[in-house]
C-alpha cells in the first residue's frame, strides 16, 4: 500500500471515532470492526476502562469447524451471530457501531450491522 493510502485510511478512521466520542453521551460500549483480505474481526470495547469485553472473528477454531469461507458476507453474518451471543452472555447492553475506515454500503459491513441490529446489539 502506498503511504498516501495509509494516511487517508487513518484520517478516515480517526474522523469516525471522533464523531462517535462526541455523540456518546451515555458512555455506551463500542462495537469495533476490522477487515483483512482473508478474515473479519469484531470486538466490543469499553473505552472508559480500556478493556475488550467480547471478541469474535473468522480466525478462531469454532468458526473453522463450520467449514465456511472466511472472506465473504456469510462469514460476516456468522461473526455477528457469535458476537451477539457472547455479548448477551457477558451482560453487555447496546453498543455504538464503529465501522472504522471501511465503507458501510453494499457488503460485509452492512450485512454484519443488519444481523447485529436483529440481535439488538446496536441501534
Amino acid at each position: 500500500m502506498s503511504i498516501d493510502l495509509v494516511k487517508s485510511r487513518e484520517k478516515r478512521k480517526c474522523r469516525v471515532r471522533l464523531k462517535l466520542r462526541r455523540n456518546n453521551k451515555s458512555l455506551r460500549v463500542r462495537l469495533s470492526v476490522f477487515r483483512s483480505n482473508n478474515h473479519f474481526y469484531a470486538q466490543i470495547i469499553d473505552d472508559a476502562l480500556g478493556n475488550t469485553l467480547v471478541a469474535a472473528s473468522t480466525n478462531e477454531p469454532l468458526f473453522r469447524a463450520l467449514k465456511i469461507k472466511t472472506n465473504n458476507i456469510e462469514a460476516a453474518k456468522k461473526v455477528a451471530e457469535f458476537i451477539a451471543e457472547r455479548a448477551q452472555k457477558a451482560g453487555v447492553g447496546k453498543a455504538i457501531f464503529d465501522k472504522g475506515a471501511y465503507s458501510y454500503h453494499g457488503g460485509k459491513l452492512s450485512a454484519f450491522a443488519d444481523v447485529c441490529r436483529q440481535q439488538n446489539i446496536i441501534d
